[in-house]
């Protein structure tokens, strides 16, 4: 099973995303069966590392993402992954816009498809520290539904 998570530049809420979604894989041992990665929409900061702020709060929960680099979502993604999920409307519509026609790759949106409440994780970028917190919190329950839903396909 191969997941990829998209938000607009790929340096806050989808890296966010795929570092606390590898944890829990690797904690349920599952890491062989499941291929976890990031991605963004638009190319501002592909080769760049996390926002600092996004770093900072996903430490202060055990999360480290040092290693992990901005890049963009390419047509082959859409062919490589089984999942991929949007973490708002904008980038879920980006994503359908870009879809190759052979493509087959599941797309929704993170939160919604797991009825958590909300249906986007807001973009914490333009914000304080509590946005990053809110976003770690989000992905945090909907990365423990996801491996459910995974667990049950494999």
């Amino acid at each position: 099973m191969k997941v990829l998570f998209v938000c607009m530049g790929n340096i806050c809420r989808s890296p966010t995303a795929e570092a606390v979604f590898r944890k829990c894989v690797q904690d349920a041992q599952l890491d062989d069966r499941i291929s976890i990665d990031s991605a963004g929409t638009g190319d501002w900061h592909v080769g760049k590392g996390p926002d600092q702020r996004s770093c900072l709060a996903a430490a202060k929960r055990g999360y480290d993402l040092s290693a992990l680099r901005a890049r963009q979502v390419v047509e082959d993604d859409f062919r490589r992954f089984d999942l991929i999920l949007a973490m708002d409307h904008d980038n879920l519509e980006r994503l359908q816009a870009l879809r190759p026609s052979d493509s087959h790759g599941e797309l929704d949106l993170f939160l919604r498809r797991y009825k958590l409440g909300e249906d986007v994780v807001p973009d914490p970028y333009f914000g304080g520290d509590e946005g990053f917190e809110r976003v770690l919190e989000l992905v945090e329950k909907a990365s423990a539904a996801l491996l459910d839903e995974i667990r049950g396909r494999l």
